[in-house]
């Protein structure tokens, strides 16, 4: 059966994102006030041929944890 995976990668919350600051700051010269903190992150969507949902969910899983995100910066989230 074929599965549709969500990965959502995004920095961790204590460590600068200089591209979330950038894009902050282009929308602050853009006139676009009130816009607090920016963070850029990834959406990454997976096909998957599986026996059932939590055989997806777990080829998923190892696939962000050996690939798709970066421990030491990001988390990620499967849905």
């Amino acid at each position: 059966m074929n599965y549709t995976i969500q990965v959502k990668v995004m920095p961790l919350k204590d460590l600068l994102d200089p591209q979330g600051k950038a894009v902050r700051n282009g929308l602050d010269n853009l006139g676009l006030k009130g816009i607090g903190d920016v963070r850029i992150g990834k959406n990454i969507t997976l096909q998957i041929e599986a026996d059932s949902e939590e055989a997806a969910r777990a080829i998923a899983e190892e696939a962000s944890k050996k690939l798709l995100a970066n421990p030491v910066m990001e988390y990620y989230e499967i849905s």
